[in-house]
């Protein structure tokens, strides 16, 4: 009996902390809304080349959607799908993430503003992830899909467009490329980057961490 409740005893001081734990997080941190949109360092095989091109540690990114109540990164990575918050940070190289807001005046999005990136989302569900950086609806990298949904849900369009040859080549850029394409790149094909969204002035950083 005393066994049993040295270890009931244990039990709770231990929930307690994880408790005091989740607590202080809370605290730290603000809370998350809809819309607001997240980046990391990619351990992908085109993560480095990506790097390179575009000068930024950034290259994965995607949109924070809520399903009951919980917080999700709405990517496209192997297909555009729903990927609970916590598996999405856990990818990332060191589990660090940067969460940026549209500015929009210092207000949080509407509810109205909200159901239009939901609903827009829904229309790229299951779209297989684009290898080539087309500009097609058929299939969707990451920045493309996060761009598209702000410019077609609420008409922001977030970050500069490229063409392919406005980046920089790396040796290890122009091997991914060449893999890509092989001698058919299509240097004037216009792309969006994580980083042209992440340095866009109508954002403003709420979480790096």
């Amino acid at each position: 009996m005393m066994f049993l409740n040295k270890r009931l005893a244990v039990f709770f001081y231990c929930l307690l902390c994880l408790m005091a734990g989740v607590v202080s997080q809370a605290k730290g941190l603000p809370k998350l809304q809809e819309g607001d949109i997240i980046f990391q360092q990619s351990r992908s095989s085109q993560s480095l080349a990506i790097q390179q091109a575009t000068g930024s540690p950034y290259s994965h990114m995607g949109i924070i959607l809520l399903r009951n109540g919980k917080p999700y990164v709405f990517e496209a990575a192997g297909q555009v799908k729903y990927t609970p918050l916590n598996a999405w940070i856990a990818r990332g190289e060191g589990k660090h993430f940067v969460i940026k807001r549209l500015k929009n005046g210092g207000q949080p999005l509407s509810e109205l503003q909200q159901l239009r990136i939901r609903q827009q989302a829904q229309q790229f569900v299951n779209l297989p992830y684009d290898m080539q950086f087309t500009w097609s609806d058929n299939k969707m990298y990451c920045s493309e899909l996060v761009w598209k949904i702000y410019d077609r849900a609420l008409g922001v369009p977030i970050g500069k467009l490229q063409k392919i040859s406005e980046f920089h080549f790396t040796p290890i850029v122009l091997f991914k490329l060449y893999d890509r394409y092989g001698k058919q790149v299509p240097w004037n094909q216009q792309v969006i980057s994580p980083q042209a969204m992440f340095e866009s002035p109508l954002l403003v950083t709420v979480i790096d961490q």
